[in-house]
């Protein structure tokens, strides 16, 4: 269920698409969903900016029920009834009900729920947890302390005095989709929200003489929903230390682990070091004996093993070959390709270049739409001027070729294996192969100047 608005986030953005652990909460929910049943046999119910919700999660091949009004979650799955009415469709004998907004959900503890639900030969199951602190939960009212029978489940704004229970609802049920469909329309409106609670099924199969049962999840995290961004951030704390944990168990050295931002998505090999305050988001793949050492920001990049990034160095959607370095402070953007063994430097920045292997660009370079070969040295200060203010060109650099210091490279031009073009240059036309290329214009030295500029300035 994906509907709400989440009024107490303060944000315009819809609740189920703010993010924990580098991902919208919703496509959490949905990816452990899927592990449990095929993509198409999901259905999510969306109301509040159902436009972006749906646009954000379709790619996972989910399927969509709208909820244009959003009245309660007992009202979200009147909709689902109506939806497999409309389409004529026969709905499944069990209906698992998950929550949007509860990201850390496990397979397995989904799975439990439902062999728990099937052994029990229930109507409902609901999946409970016991918080230090339960307030702002509805409560779950057992028919004896020891018993795995539910008598009602009460919202915290209908809580009375006797219902002292510290057992929460999570949100989480398996139905008898048969016996939930046939009380959906006796469910009513008249509590403290003014809505339809879902909840309230689980007292009207009380009534009919249904079993209703409970089971408590085996953390407390795994349930808890995120209402507040305090909330959510601690949620996404316990995703990355869990992350953290995970990839440190498979051989992964990570110091100081809770300074680091590691996205839940991300994978690094074994044998690699990680130090503090390190950002690796996204869907960053890192080989193994790499050393990425403290600020770098690295996004959805493929990093080989071997590899050396120095301190502050940011990476986007770029490839860094087997045993190359980076840095420190240097910038690969989109399209980034660099070779193995080759360098980038302090301070250069690459964009949609493909670097072969062993070329270097050491120092305060920026490289642009080139094509560069193997063992090729870009000196310092070196452009690659790739835009004429209208469209972008390519820069075609063979192997072993030397770029001098604060030179220019107009694309679209090339330069043949093995040329020399001399520091200071403005490159316009295509150098040869084996050829040395001076765009420079002549020095001219005036000996004598300054001591008669100063005698000038004496005398005036």
């Amino acid at each position: 269920m994906a509907a709400g608005k989440g009024t107490r986030l303060k944000s315009r953005r819809p609740k189920g698409l703010h993010e924990i652990g580098g991902r919208a909460l919703l496509a959490h929910v949905i990816d452990a969903a899927r592990t449990i049943v095929p993509a198409d046999h999901i259905y999510c119910v969306i109301g509040h900016e159902a436009d972006s919700v749906r646009a954000a999660v379709e790619h996972m091949g989910v399927k969509f029920v709208l909820q244009a009004e959003q009245r309660g979650t007992g009202h979200a799955l009147q909709m689902v009834k109506a939806e497999f009415e409309l389409r004529g469709a026969e709905p499944p004998a069990n209906l698992l009900v998950l929550s949007g907004d509860v990201p850390l959900i496990k397979p397995d503890t989904i799975r439990a729920l439902m062999e728990f639900h099937s052994s029990e030969r229930a109507a409902m199951t609901i999946l409970t947890a016991i918080p230090p602190d339960p307030t702002g939960y509805g409560r779950v009212l057992r028919r004896a302390a020891e018993s795995s029978e539910v008598r009602a489940i009460v919202e915290q704004k209908d809580l009375k005095p006797a219902d002292d229970s510290a057992e929460i609802n999570s949100g989480i049920y398996c139905f008898d989709t048969a016996a939930l469909f046939s009380n959906l329309e006796r469910l009513t409106d008249k509590n403290a929200s003014g809505e339809f609670y879902l909840t309230d099924i689980a007292s009207l199969l009380v009534s009919e003489g249904k079993r209703v049962v409970a089971t408590v999840a085996p953390h407390i995290d795994e349930v808890l929903g995120a209402n507040t961004i305090a909330e959510m951030m601690h949620l996404d704390a316990a995703m990355r230390l869990a992350t953290a944990r995970r990839l440190m168990a498979a051989g992964v050295t990570i110091f100081r682990p809770e300074t680091c931002v590691i996205d839940a998505a991300v994978e690094v090999a074994p044998d690699t070091v990680i130090e503090p305050f390190v950002q690796l988001l996204g869907n960053t793949r890192i080989g193994s004996d790499c050393r990425i050492r403290s600020y770098s920001v690295i996004q959805n990049s493929a990093i080989g093993s071997g590899v050396l990034i120095r301190n502050g160095c940011i990476l986007d959607e770029a490839i860094v070959g087997d045993g190359a370095l980076l840095g420190p402070y240097a910038h690969l953007r989109p399209g980034s390709d660099i070779g193995p063994q080759a360098h980038i430097g302090n301070f250069v920045e690459t964009k949609k270049v493909r670097m072969g292997r062993g070329s270097k660009a050491n120092h305060l370079t920026y490289l642009g739409d080139a094509i560069i070969g193997s063992g090729t040295n870009i000196g310092a200060g070196a452009i690659t001027c790739n835009y004429d203010g209208v469209h972008k060109h390519i820069t075609n650099i063979g192997d072993n070729v030397f770029v001098g210091s604060d030179s220019t490279l107009i694309a679209p031009v090339t330069l043949g294996d093995g040329a020399y073009v001399a520091a200071g240059s403005c490159i316009t036309e295509n150098v040869p192969p084996d050829s040395l290329a001076l765009g420079r214009s002549r020095q001219t030295t005036k000996e004598g100047w300054v001591a008669a500029r100063k005698a000038r300035k004496a005398s005036s």
